[in-house]
């Protein structure tokens, strides 16, 4: 779909969408094609519970005095409730309303609106990175789509005073756009298909974006000692990878690269769970269990594309986690690069594994200001916060409100948990350093106590995506399938806080 932004005006055909506010006042392009076809949005609204709050849409189909085959007339509500949000989320239900707009052209007329803090040109490019961010599609393996099952809308087109301006500050939201877009793709492709290897080589195209990119085979890892990461992967024929992205957008000093800022990516291709085999109901979703190292993947895109003014680090072990007759067994030791030895009791607390030897060597390697991961980690974060927040646990109070502020400016939210020595003694091991379990209880806060115990004094946080990383049903700006939850979130975190 192509989005464009034009001088203010109202079209002669196809659809147009005009708005109203509370008490179905409608806006001067409503008033003006109401006019125009005597009366008829006046009569639909008499007719209906449109009163132009938020979220309300009304359709009249075919206005006479008018070569319109629709007018889409959407609330915006009160002055107040035109945030930025409110606005993304328009546009997606503008997407999904129009999507089989008959001659392919959508236009919105839009208008400033008194006491709202939002510009008309500033409402017009969050409405169409909403649009966008809706209009995602995964149906590449779809071989016989009926025309009637395909989006007919080819041009979203936004008619408003500060066109030009809003036509500036779109460039960059539509970077963020394919940087979501990708992570989504990611997360969506079969695990015959998305391997190890094939999901480095995907993160090997962000070179062309001025990424510094370096793939690490098993013969490397095993040199460097990441006995961790190493031993969730020797059951499968696939070989393990781990992938490092440099951007490096920020400043230098004295001809050296200023301290950058790392994310780190927990990427299991797919998740059998290995010996300690998941329930064959359900296991067809463990594709999508590189949710973190996609998201990471994605991060770096966006940031590259709209030349973000920071150093990033993104860092992704890439495993497959399967039975076979080389696979890691429950009682298995293994050494970690850090040189703490992990027993192994459960084959399926995998991506902890993978973790700890990424963020020790990002932490040795980098040095970074902080270090933040993401990993659909627990099927306990599910139980806890269900879909609506990921869980956020950290060694760092700043890091940690800076996280949730960002989550809440992109309402990707989350929810911070606790860590205590308490429940780090809980993955204590009699016979090793460590243990990849520690009981039934706080299975997410044990898996968070594991991650820190390879980050040292690094300010770090940890993010389990796992209730959030796939959905089932849509949402305006996210419709069903991969969210790439965790994009838009960093992306924020780092534009509010740490390019200069």
């Amino acid at each position: 779909m192509k989005i464009s932004f034009v001088k203010y005006g109202l079209p002669s055909t196809g659809i147009v969408v005009v708005t109203a506010v509370s008490d179905g006042k409608l806006s001067e392009s409503a008033a003006k094609l109401d006019k125009k076809t005597g009366g008829a949005l006046t009569r639909a609204v008499r007719g209906s519970r449109f009163e132009g709050k938020k979220g309300q849409t009304l359709n009249v189909i075919a206005p006479a005095g008018t070569r319109l085959d629709r007018v889409m007339l959407v609330g915006l509500g009160k002055a107040k409730d035109m945030t930025v949000l409110e606005m993304q989320k328009l546009g997606g239900r503008i997407y999904a309303g129009t999507l089989q707009a008959k001659k392919g052209l959508v236009v919105v007329a839009l208008d400033a609106v008194t006491d709202a803090k939002l510009s008309a040109a500033e409402m017009a490019s969050e409405i169409a990175f909403g649009a966008n961010l809706r209009s995602y599609r995964f149906d590449k393996y779809k071989t016989k789509l009926k025309p009637e099952n395909k989006p007919n809308i080819k041009t979203l087109r936004i008619a408003c005073t500060g066109f030009a301006n809003a036509r500036k500050k779109y460039g960059s939201l539509a970077k963020i756009a394919d940087g979501v877009f990708f992570t989504r793709d990611l997360v969506s492709e079969p695990p015959n298909i998305l391997y190890p290897d094939t999901l480095a080589k995907q993160a090997k195209t962000l070179e062309k974006l001025g990424i510094k990119v370096q793939i690490f085979g098993e013969s490397q890892m095993r040199r460097l000692g990441m006995g961790a990461l190493l031993g969730v992967g020797q059951g499968s024929v696939r070989e393990s990878r781990l992938v490092v992205m440099q951007w490096n957008g920020g400043p230098k000093g004295r001809g050296k690269i200023a301290q950058p800022i790392a994310f780190v990516g927990k990427g299991v291709t797919f998740d059998t769970g290995g010996i300690s085999i998941k329930p064959s109901a359900g296991m067809e979703d463990m594709k999508w269990d590189m949710g973190g190292s996609g998201v990471v993947i994605g991060l770096m895109k966006a940031l590259a594309g709209r030349k973000a003014k920071v150093n990033v680090v993104g860092v992704v072990g890439l495993v497959e986690n399967m039975p076979g007759g080389n696979a890691q067994r429950p009682g298995d030791i293994v050494t970690s690069m850090s040189g703490q030895t992990i027993e192994v009791l459960n084959t399926d607390a995998e991506g902890r594994l993978v973790l700890a030897d990424a963020l020790h060597y990002t932490k040795e390697r980098f040095k970074p200001k902080f270090m933040v991961n993401l990993a659909t980690l627990t099927g306990a974060i599910i139980v806890s916060l269900g879909s609506h927040h990921a869980g956020l646990f950290s060694n760092n109070d700043q890091l940690s409100e800076r996280l949730t502020r960002a989550g809440e400016d992109v309402e990707e939210r989350l929810w911070r948990l606790p860590l205590s020595d308490a429940y780090d003694k809980m993955i204590n091991s009699q016979i090793a350093d460590m243990q990849n379990i520690g009981g039934r209880g706080a299975g997410s806060i044990t898996a968070a106590q594991f991650l820190q115990r390879f980050v040292g004094k690094i300010p770090w946080a940890h993010l389990d995506i796992a209730g959030v990383t796939w959905s089932k049903s849509d949402e305006p700006t996210v419709p069903k399938g991969g969210t790439a939850f965790g994009v838009r979130l960093l992306d924020r975190l780092v534009s509010n806080n740490y390019e200069n």
